[in-house]
């Protein structure tokens, strides 16, 4: 299940070989009609980057699950692990990475698939109207951290490559959202948050929160 990382995610290939096949052909006919073609080329070669984290060792660490900037940072109810937790989201624009990756190591328990809008993911009600793809995951101290892929105004398609009873391990790639979203991570009410809204987070290499102790 671990992705070898190889700098451009494999959901980009088929879109990346068309922009520069078609920036190739246009640049035969005429170098200048060629140049927002190979602009174009060089944002999907961009977007779909993918490259290797350095995985933080500190125990109880609940690391980013993608890269971009936090938007919330409250108490609520985890409406898929069905309990009260503390709320951590992270908005994704464009330029970001939009590989996902395992917060943490355990064992899913639950995942749920909702169709649903494409409502911007920066407001509150993407979380509950949008598309989304949520996992239950349970740690060896038994504690839960449930993980949501949510679509946005403009990504139309969440990916998710594994299934309940798998076992993740953290930092691990389980998936990949298109253009632009964000995840919501639900904590445990006993975790304690390491970010604020507005911090800028990075896949992996940030932690979020740390679990407490069971």
């Amino acid at each position: 299940m671990n992705y070898p990382h190889p700098i451009i995610a494999r959901e980009g290939w088929p879109f990346l070989a068309i922009a520069v096949a078609l920036a190739l052909a246009a640049s035969f006919w005429c170098v200048t009609w060629s140049i927002p073609l190979w602009i174009i080329a060089l944002f999907v070669l961009q977007f779909f980057r993918d490259p290797a984290r350095e995985i933080p060792q500190v125990k109880g660490a609940v690391l980013s699950p993608c890269d971009g900037r936090v938007i919330k940072v409250e108490r609520t109810q985890d409406p898929y692990g069905e309990r009260e937790a503390i709320l951590v989201s992270v908005f994704m624009n464009v330029f970001n990475v939009h590989s996902n990756r395992s917060p943490l190591d355990g064992k899913i328990e639950k995942i749920r698939y909702f169709p649903g809008k494409f409502v911007n993911a920066d407001l509150d009600k993407a979380s509950t109207e949008n598309e989304r793809n949520a996992v239950v995951l349970r740690t060896e101290d038994g504690q839960t951290v449930t993980f949501v892929q949510v679509a946005g105004l403009i990504a139309r398609r969440i990916l998710c490559y594994v299934k309940e009873g798998d076992t993740l391990a953290r930092g691990q790639r389980y998936g990949f959202i298109r253009f632009g979203s964000r995840v919501d991570v639900y904590l445990p009410l006993s975790a304690t948050v390491k970010v604020a809204i507005g911090d800028k987070v990075s896949a992996t290499s940030t932690i979020l929160a740390v679990l407490a102790d069971n």
